[in-house]
């Protein structure tokens, strides 16, 4: 830990300072402006519309955040050299891997909570507008749902680090990511989709059940932390559900970055 600390706090200033946060930032408030004015077209749904646009800006953002910071995170230190004179000194690759992927961590976590302040006070603007359509509301659904948007991402940014260690550029990680995050949010209604083809009146060979069915095993299943509908519509998540999740959370970013870091010390630099 000893170690790891001044690379993930290196990690997070180089995150801190790069240009392209800012315009996500300020792109993501825009956003959030827009939905105050968005939500006040439909008085009626005035509570779901707000408490979806929040959750969906935050989700938004923090995706373009990983995408177009944290994989250059990894990607600058390579292009530049710089990750020569870091691993000259006492510092293993896996413990080079592990720092930043905590330092982006850490990124990833302050830029969610600077949005969801904003995020949280746009709906309380609109709360004390329309007080009488936020009847099922609770803040302890929103609060929820956007802890589950940034393990989302922090599992998402675990993926685009085992990219990183096995290609050597930026762009080839990021589609790769890109792709990820598609197959993560559709693969579960896929799988339902092709394994019961006769209700949808279509006919999939086995071979096809057999791809989707592996890749619904090996891809995260990222819609498990998509509950915008149940925070919008006031409904109580299980806490079993939240237990799972959480534990799917921790063991599937750990063992994505462990391996990660165990083909980066087999990794040859250009």
């Amino acid at each position: 830990m000893i170690v790891l600390w001044p690379i993930a706090a290196i990690t997070f200033k180089e995150g801190i300072r790069d240009r392209a946060l800012y315009g996500i930032t300020l792109f993501a408030l825009s956003l959030l402006g827009f939905s105050l004015l968005l939500s006040n077209m439909a008085p009626r749904d005035v509570g779901k519309v707000a408490v979806d646009m929040a959750l969906s800006t935050i989700s938004f953002a923090g995706l373009l955040l990983v995408l177009f910071v944290g994989i250059n995170l990894m990607a600058k230190d390579l292009d530049k050299r710089t990750i020569y004179s870091v691993l000259s000194r006492p510092v293993s690759r896996s413990e080079y891997v592990v720092g930043k992927f905590f330092g982006l961590c850490l990124l990833i976590v302050a830029v969610v909570v600077f949005l969801s302040i904003f995020a949280l006070l746009s709906i309380l603007m609109l709360k004390l507008s329309y007080p009488n359509y936020f009847e099922k509301f609770a803040w302890s659904l929103v609060i929820l749902a956007i802890t589950f948007e940034g393990a989302m991402l922090i599992l998402l940014s675990a993926i685009s680090f085992f990219f990183a260690s096995l290609t050597s550029t930026s762009f080839v990680t990021l589609v790769l990511t890109v792709i990820s995050y598609l197959i993560g949010n559709s693969i579960r209604d896929v799988k339902a989709l092709v394994e019961s083809p006769a209700a949808a009146g279509i006919q999939i060979s086995p071979v096809m059940v057999k791809t989707v069915q592996a890749a619904y095993y090996l891809f995260p299943n990222l819609s498990l932390f998509d509950v915008k509908i149940q925070a919008a519509h006031g409904l109580p998540i299980p806490l079993n559900y939240i237990l799972l999740l959480l534990l799917y959370f921790v063991v599937y970013s750990s063992l994505v970055i462990t391996l990660a870091a165990l083909i980066f010390r087999r990794k040859e630099f250009p």
